[in-house]
């Protein structure tokens, strides 16, 4: 199950909240969401093959930077749907945009941004964004 607030959203998973989740003062701890987004970019990475290309050629993301912009305090217990899609593609480099969606407030409770850079694991160095990879992001964006 997804929640409208993420059609626009191509790669969403659903997570329930943890006791330990939250901090002292009584909601998710700020660091939390970035696990979350992560958790999302993960499984929208899987799915574009750039994991398997950084298993298989050493060319994989790297995260260059991220940031978040929370709307409403998550707390235990709860259930939140976060969304990932790709929102600029350039030769070396993709933007994610991430949404938090809590079932609690059935509202967006925090929004985010990523940017990660393809990597070189091998040479350690900075490299093109692999085709196949930018392809399958065109393909699950719906740009094709």
């Amino acid at each position: 199950m997804t929640h409208p607030l993420l059609s626009a959203f191509p790669a969403v998973i659903g997570l329930d909240v943890g006791w330990s989740d939250m901090d002292s003062y009584d909601h998710v701890s700020n660091l939390v969401y970035f696990r979350y987004f992560q958790d999302a970019r993960i499984s929208y990475l899987t799915r574009v093959g750039w994991m398997a290309s950084k298993q298989e050629t050493g060319l994989g993301p790297i995260v260059k930077s991220t940031g978040a912009t929370y709307r409403k305090p998550v707390k235990y217990p709860d259930r939140v749907w976060v969304g990932v899609r790709a929102a600029q593609v350039e030769a070396d480099r993709v933007t994610f945009e991430h949404r938090l969606v809590s079932r609690a407030w059935d509202a967006v409770a925090c929004e985010g941004s990523a940017v990660l850079v393809s990597y070189d694991y091998r040479n350690e160095c900075k490299a093109p964004l692999p085709e196949a990879v930018r392809l399958a992001i065109a393909e699950l964006e719906g740009l094709v």
